[in-house]
C-alpha cells in the first residue's frame, strides 16, 4: 500500500521536557511574589511549609479539564491562607461580631474599609506585577518562585540543626531565674492560679457613725490610653496635673468595653481570664455590691443610651441595678456610629451634681454616693453635630481636648460645691489611633499594651494634699486601684468634724494611702488572642517584651 505523501515539513523529536519547563505558576507566581513583600514589610506572617504544599499542587500535572477545577478551587484556597496568615480577627471571631455590624452607619463602614487601603503597599504590589511581568519575558518566574518557597519551608529545620534544642520557638526565654523552665504557657496558668487567690475587701462605713460622708465617682472613659494621649499630643492637658494620684502603668487587661465594663465592676479580686469573664464570680469581687454594703449608694449616668452591644445589661448582670440618670434636655454635640445621640460630658455630670446637693445640701443626712459614669464621646466613628468632616486622628484630638476641658470643669464644680468627692477616672480601652503593624488604627482584636495601658487618675475634692501628686510607675490593674479605694475609704482624708473651719485646715499625704499597693504582671487578652509580658534580664518591672497566642496558632514575639 502506497502511503500518500505530507505536505509539511517532517516532525522534528524532541526530548522529554525539562524540569524548568514543567514548572509554571503562570499567575500564581505574583501571588507568591507579594506574599513575599507583605512579609518582608511585617505586613503578614508567612507559614512557608503550607505556601510550597499549595504551590505543589497548583504544579500537579493534571488534564485539562481537571486543571479548570482546580483554578475554580485554589481561588477559595489562596483567600483563606492569606487570611490565616495576615493579622485579621479569626474568621470564628468575625463572625461571632457580625452582628453588631449592623448596627454600623455606612459612613463607618466605607471609613474602615479605607483604613485597610495602604496607597505605598498598593504602589510596591503594582511595580512588583510590572517587574514580574518584564522578567516572566526572559525567564521562568515559577522556578525562582517555587525554588525560593522550598528554602523557606527547609530553613526552619536547618537551623534547628545547627543550633540545637531550644525554647526559642516558644517566643522568647524569661530571664527570671524562677521562670527560666517555663514556658508562655506555664507562665500564664501559674498567673492566674496567683490571680485568682487575691482579693481585696472594703471597710464598712455604714457600722462607723463616726466617719465623715463623701461620695466617690468613677469616670470609665472609652477609648483612652496613653499611647492615644501621645499620638494626639494631649498628654500634656492640664487635666492630668490635677490628680493627687496618677498610674502610669495601669494594664486595663482588655481592648472592648464590655469586657472593660466588667473587669472594672470586678476590680475588687484578681485578673480573672476573658473566658472567666462571664461566668458568675464570688460576691466579694463586684465592686458596686460591696460599695453599698461599705456604706455607698450605688448610682449610674451615661452619656450615651447603653443599647450597643447590650451595654446596659452588662452593667445589670454586675450588680449595678440603678437607674441611669435621665438625659432629656442634654446637649448632643457627637452622634455615634450607629447615628444614635451622644450627650454633653460636663452637662450630664452637672445634672448628676445638681440632682445630688438638692438630695443633701450640707452632705450630712444622705447616704454615701458612690456614681458609675460611662463616656463614649471618644469612641471610634463618633462623629460632630456641627457636621465638620474630619479623618480619625484630628476628630479625635478635638474631642479629647473637649472631654478633658469638661472634667476639668465637672472638678472645679465639685470643688465650689463644696462637696467631698473622691474621683475616679478610669479609661476602658485605647482607641488605637496609631495603629501598628498588626492591626489598622482602630482594630482592637488584639490587646496591645498602646492599647490596654491607659491613664488611671485619682482625686479627692474637699481636702487638701500636703505632699507633692503621686505618680504610680509600678504595673498595676484594678486590685491596685481597689486596694488604694480601700484605704482612702477605711481612712478618709477628711475630718470628722462637719464645720467648714475644719475642712479648710484638713490636709492629707496620698504617699500614705499608696503604700505596698499589689502589683500586677502584664496580661491582656480577648476572645482568641492573649498578650503576655515577658521581663527583661535583670529587670524587676515585669515589662520587657510581649508574647502573643491566637486561637489555635503558638505564641509569636510581637514587635510593633
Amino acid at each position: 500500500m502506497i502511503e500518500p505523501p505530507r505536505t509539511g515539513p517532517a516532525p522534528v523529536a524532541h526530548g522529554p521536557a525539562s524540569p524548568a519547563a514543567s514548572i509554571q505558576l503562570g499567575g500564581w507566581s505574583f501571588y507568591f511574589i507579594a506574599k513575599f513583600l507583605l512579609h518582608g514589610r511585617g505586613l503578614i506572617d508567612f507559614h512557608a511549609l503550607e505556601n510550597l504544599a499549595f504551590a505543589a499542587a497548583l504544579l500537579a500535572p493534571l488534564p485539562p479539564a481537571w486543571r479548570r477545577l482546580r483554578l475554580v478551587l485554589a481561588v477559595p484556597v489562596a483567600v483563606a491562607l492569606l487570611y490565616h496568615e495576615s493579622w485579621l480577627p479569626p474568621f470564628s471571631r468575625l463572625w461571632s461580631q457580625a452582628t453588631l455590624l449592623t448596627d454600623f452607619s455606612a459612613d463607618y463602614l466605607l471609613e474602615l474599609a479605607g483604613r485597610f487601603v495602604n496607597v505605598e503597599v498598593v504602589a510596591l504590589l503594582v511595580l512588583a506585577w510590572a517587574a514580574q511581568h518584564i522578567v516572566s519575558r526572559y525567564i521562568r518566574v515559577g522556578v525562582l518562585v517555587t525554588a525560593a518557597l522550598l528554602v523557606l519551608a527547609v530553613m526552619p529545620y536547618t537551623q534547628m540543626l545547627a543550633k540545637g534544642p531550644s525554647l526559642a520557638s516558644a517566643g522568647a526565654l524569661p530571664a527570671t531565674t524562677a521562670q527560666r523552665d517555663q514556658g508562655p504557657d506555664a507562665l500564664l496558668r501559674d498567673f492566674y492560679a496567683a490571680e485568682a487567690r487575691r482579693v481585696v475587701s472594703l471597710p464598712d462605713l455604714a457600722a462607723r457613725g463616726e466617719a465623715p460622708p463623701f461620695d466617690l465617682v468613677f469616670l470609665h472613659v472609652c477609648s483612652l490610653s496613653w499611647d492615644d494621649l501621645q499620638f494626639s499630643g494631649l498628654d500634656g492637658h492640664p487635666l492630668w496635673s490635677r490628680f493627687d494620684a496618677l498610674f502610669t502603668r495601669f494594664n486595663s487587661a482588655a481592648s472592648y468595653s464590655g469586657p472593660s465594663a466588667i473587669r472594672i465592676h470586678r476590680a475588687l479580686c484578681g485578673q480573672t481570664p476573658h473566658q472567666g469573664l462571664y461566668d458568675t464570680a464570688a460576691d466579694s469581687c463586684y465592686l458596686f455590691p460591696n460599695l453599698k454594703r461599705a456604706g455607698f449608694t450605688p448610682e449610674l449616668a451615661l452619656n450615651h443610651d447603653g443599647h450597643f452591644d447590650d451595654f446596659l445589661s452588662v452593667l445589670r448582670r454586675q450588680g449595678l441595678n440603678a437607674p441611669p440618670l435621665p438625659l432629656e434636655g442634654t446637649p448632643v454635640p457627637q452622634r455615634g456610629f450607629d447615628d444614635s445621640p451622644i450627650h454633653d460630658d460636663l452637662a450630664v455630670l452637672a445634672r448628676w451634681l445638681d440632682g445630688r446637693t438638692h438630695r443633701d445640701p450640707d452632705q450630712s443626712t444622705q447616704a454615701r454616693a458612690a456614681l458609675y459614669y460611662n463616656t463614649i464621646s471618644l469612641h471610634d466613628g463618633n462623629k460632630l453635630s456641627t457636621g465638620a468632616r474630619l479623618d480619625a486622628a484630628a476628630s479625635y484630638r478635638l474631642r479629647a481636648g473637649k472631654l478633658f476641658d469638661d472634667i476639668n470643669a465637672f472638678l472645679n464644680l465639685l470643688e465650689q460645691s463644696g462637696r467631698r468627692v473622691i474621683v475616679v477616672l478610669t479609661p476602658e480601652h485605647g482607641a488605637a489611633l496609631r495603629g501598628d503593624r498588626y492591626q489598622i488604627a482602630g482594630l482592637r482584636d488584639m490587646p496591645t499594651p498602646q492599647i490596654t495601658n491607659v491613664p488611671v487618675g485619682v482625686k479627692v475634692i474637699g481636702a487638701r494634699r500636703e505632699d507633692a501628686a503621686l505618680r504610680i510607675d509600678q504595673p498595676s490593674s484594678y486590685l491596685g486601684l481597689s486596694q488604694l479605694l480601700a484605704q482612702l475609704i477605711a481612712t478618709p482624708p477628711y475630718p470628722a468634724q462637719q464645720d467648714a473651719s475644719a475642712a479648710a485646715s484638713a490636709g492629707f499625704r496620698m504617699a500614705d494611702y499608696a503604700r505596698q499597693l499589689p502589683a500586677t504582671h502584664y496580661v491582656a487578652d480577648n476572645d482568641g488572642t492573649v498578650m503576655l509580658a515577658l521581663p527583661d534580664a535583670g529587670s524587676d518591672t515585669g515589662a520587657g517584651h510581649y508574647l502573643v497566642q491566637r486561637k489555635g496558632q503558638s505564641w509569636q514575639d510581637y514587635a510593633p
